[in-house]
Order: C-alpha cells, then structure tokens, then sequence
C-alpha cells in the first residue's frame, strides 16, 4: 500500500554496524543538543531494551517508547511512532545492535531498525567507530548504503576519531563514495556509559545524569554539523491504515490489557523493567498505576486489585530482599485474594529461594515453587511467543503473545507448580512448557510486549 505522509514530525534512525559503535551516546547528546535549540525532540529505541528509553527521557524530557517490528504488530507499531511524533519536531530512533540485525520472519516483522526505516521512510544516521581504521570506513559506509534500496543513509557520524588527519582520512574516502559525513567525534572517555550484565546502567542510577548528558550534548554540538542533522530528517511516512492511531480501544493497535483497576506495580531499583508503552496504554484505559517499593520495605497497597512484579536486578539486591519482612509478608496476604503476577526478575522474587552472585542463597515470597540462581549463571536471549496455558494477568487461557527472553539467572529449583505458558522461539521452533502458576499467583521469564497479530 502506498504511503502518506501524516505531518506530524520528523524522524531520524541512529543506527550502526554493531552494538558498541557509540550509537547510544550519539543519540543521547543529540537529543539534549536538539532541545537546547527550542525543539521538541522525543527519543524511541528498536527492538526489545527498557533501559535506553530512561536515557532518551532525561535527555529530551518526554517519555521514551520502545517500537519493535517482530513484536508489535504493524497497527500497533505505526500507533506508537505517530504518538510519539504527534507533539514532536523530531523522533530520533535508536536501533538496537546494528542496523538490519534482526530474525528471519515475515517481511516488515524482523526486529530490525530497517524495518523502520523502509516502513516510515525514515533516513539513517549510520554512527562508524573508526578506531583502528581510516579509509576503510567508505567500503562500511557503502555497504550500508547499497545493501537495501529500500533504506535510505542520510550521512555519517564518524565516532572513535584519533586526530584531525585520522577524520580527513576517513572523511575524504567516505564523501568520495558520494556519502555526506556529519560530524567527527573525537576519543573521549568522558563519553563512556556504565554497564552491567543487562546492558547500561540505568538512567536513575547514574551518577549526576542531567551533568553527563550536558557533556554529551557539547561533545555532538562541537564535533557534529547539528544543522546538517536536522537537514536529513524527514517526514516520517504512515500506512493509510495506520490514519486511525487513537491506541486506545479494540481497534487491533491495543498491545496488552490492562491486568486490573488498581495496579499495584513494584518501582524501585530492584524492579524496573516495563515498557513505556504498556504502561501509557493501561493508564489511557483507566487503570490506576500505584507504585510501592519492596526495597523500602513497603507492602503492595491493600486497596489495589492486582499485584504486579516487573522485571529487573532483583539478583543485586536480594539481601534486601530478603529482609523486606513487610513486603514478603504483605505480598502473601495480598497473594490470598487478589492476583500476583511476576515477570523474570519479579518471577525471581516469587519463588522459594535466589542465589546472588556471590553464591549466597536467600528467602524469596514462596509463592511458587521454584528456585533461581544467579551464581550459576546462563544467558538466555531471544525472541518469544508464548501461549498461555491458562487465565492470567496478562491474558486468557489460549491468548498468544509476543515478547522475548532476557536474564542470566537459571532455575536450580523447578518446583511443582503447573506451567504458565508453552514457548517457542522467533522462528516457531517449539521450546516446552515455561513460567508457574498456583492459586492467584503466576510467573515467567518471559517479558510480554503485545498480543500476536
């Protein structure tokens, strides 16, 4: 189907070759400088990353939104982006690893940003780490910008640069493959971001961020032609049967359903792993958000309907945990009545016991049967679609989702407790039973992000 142009902003894809190429920084300070200048600039992220978004939030002062095409279906995806451009000059869009690194799947629907930037029309901003190279960079360069014809390469940021002559170098072979080069950052430790086995430390843990994220911005304001930048983006194109992007009812653009009324929702350090997008969207369908802290030793509000534990670091604060009396004891007289619902860190907590890192082993609520370890740990990454095997806070018995698997801790402990849901991966192969339920209560690994359609 033809495309529209619905004015609602500009957009522009941060993308690169790899993860670590600078394209988290780049976007960041971009955002931040692009707001210094009187813009209204919103940051969204490809594929399946809670952090990031925290960061385009600080940096451009509205939320940010995840926007993921194996797991969103296309209403559902084309309804977020129009939201976020909707109050808008610009959308800056951060892909996840490199550019076109996704699953095989349907066309449109491999989780890579390209599929944004063909979809929407939305040029690429390609950021090039040229450490340990020069010219080389334009054979890069022009891989990107001949691999699909469908995606266009606004320019180039070079990143990592060592000198003046290192940029020229680079520059020169870059523009004379008929390549515009935007800027040149240089080598600058103070650029670099803290990580953990996650990705990034969070936006709320970094130290003093707001004075980070200034560094950031006069680091893209000297070494990257802004104006330039903003020359490139374009108007961002929707489906004519995205014109309808109200997000609110059964339309085919609503994600999940809201698991109750009242929702108690874990929010500290140990538990903030929920997409922006769910959250916006239980909020529009009248549900009330109450947040507690397990880690302040506060029990889920007696006045709530539902119990919702997200994701997180439960692992690096499970001493605390453990000693959160009020909450453990709270969260299982809630359990008695009302429902509970725990996704991978908060699936963690639900259980019997979970050993930190250090191989120490702590009480956990006890509410299911299963045990989790963090010392032994394994890495367990992908995308997932899961049936569910009976009635739970995120849907009816039978509902298929979409979503994805992302922790290092294992189960040492499986329990007995019947399963949740039956998973299989990106590509439909079948990966068994997975997650517990028992009485009110359920759990799994598995991140949901929108019903499979």
């Amino acid at each position: 189907m033809a495309a529209k142009l619905i004015e609602t902003g500009r957009g522009l894809i941060v993308g690169a070759a790899r993860s670590g190429a600078g394209k988290t920084s780049v976007t960041i300070g971009l955002l931040r400088a692009l707001r210094r200048r009187g813009l209204k600039v919103r940051g969204a992220k490809s594929g399946p990353d809670y952090i990031d978004p925290g960061f385009h939030q600080a940096a451009s002062g509205r939320q940010g939104v995840n926007l993921d095409s194996w797991a969103m279906g296309p209403m559902l995806l084309a309804s977020l982006l129009s939201q976020a451009a909707q109050d808008a000059d610009m959308v800056l869009i951060e892909s996840a690893m490199g550019l076109f690194d996704g699953v095989d799947a349907e066309p449109e629907r491999s989780g890579a940003a390209s599929d944004l930037a063909r979809r929407f029309k939305i040029p690429v901003l390609l950021v090039v780490d040229v450490s340990g190279q020069s010219r080389s960079a334009a054979a890069i360069a022009h891989g990107f910008n001949s691999f699909d014809p469908g995606v266009t390469l606004a320019g180039v940021v070079l990143n990592q640069v060592a000198s003046d002559r290192h940029y020229a170098q680079a520059a020169a072979a870059i523009e004379r493959a008929g390549i515009a080069v935007l800027g040149g950052i240089r080598r600058n430790p103070d650029m670099a971001m803290p990580e953990r086995h996650l990705g990034l430390v969070q936006a709320g843990e970094h130290d003093d961020l707001d004075a980070f994220i200034e560094r950031l911005a006069d680091v893209m304001e000297e070494w990257v032609d802004i104006d330039a930048v903003l020359a490139k983006a374009a108007a961002i194109g929707f489906d004519d049967v995205a014109a309808d992007v109200s997000g609110v009812s059964g339309d085919g653009v609503v994600s999940i359903a809201p698991p109750g009324q009242r929702i108690a929702l874990a929010r500290d350090q140990a538990f903030t792993f929920l997409y922006p997008h769910l959250l916006r969207h239980w909020r529009k369908a009248g549900a009330e958000i109450i947040a507690f802290s397990p880690l302040a030793d506060e029990a889920p509000p007696k006045d709530c309907d539902i119990c919702w534990l997200p994701g997180g670091y439960p692992e690096l604060h499970a001493g605390r945990l453990a000693a959160a009396q009020r909450f453990q004891q709270g969260l299982r007289q809630f359990a008695v009545t009302r429902r509970v619902h725990g996704e991978c860190g908060g699936f963690m907590v639900l259980g019997e016991r979970l050993e930190d890192g250090d191989g120490t082993m702590h009480k956990m609520a006890g509410l299911l049967g299963h045990g989790t370890s963090f010392a032994k740990r394994k890495m367990n990454l992908g995308y997932r679609r899961a049936q569910l095997l009976a009635d739970c806070p995120v849907g009816r018995k039978g509902m298929n989702l979409r979503g994805h698997e992302f922790h290092y801790a294992r189960l040492i402990q499986p329990g007995s407790d019947e399963p949740l849901a039956s998973l299989a991966d990106a590509l439909g192969r079948d990966l068994g039973p997975a997650g517990a339920r028992r009485g009110q209560v359920s759990g799994t690994f598995f991140h949901a992000i929108a019903e499979d359609r």
